[in-house]
């Protein structure tokens, strides 16, 4: 299943500066695992050592946050729009 992704301008580097990529999934961890084999090392900037989304990264399915859908378990179809976005603190 294709799926779109947009890439955060901090992870572009490790995609050769594209701000989209597709990859093929079934899940949210499928798409990180198919991410991290075109381009190595993004799983480590989005997950922790077990492998979870790391708390400051937010994953929209849709524009829906995961968090409130299946997490990383998010079941993904052809022509989903997955965005990965870091989370921004203030004060």
């Amino acid at each position: 299943m294709a799926v779109k992704v947009r890439i955060p301008t901090p992870l572009q580097k490790l995609t050769q500066e594209k701000a989209e990529v597709e990859a093929t999934a079934k899940t949210i961890k499928d798409l990180i695992e198919a991410l991290n084999q075109s381009y190595p090392g993004i799983k480590e900037r989005i997950c922790d050592e077990q492998g979870n989304l790391r708390r400051f990264v937010n994953v929209f399915l849709n524009e829906e946050d995961i968090r409130f859908l299946g997490k990383e378990k998010t079941p993904l179809k052809d022509g989903d729009e997955v965005s990965i976005v870091p989370a921004i603190a203030g004060g």
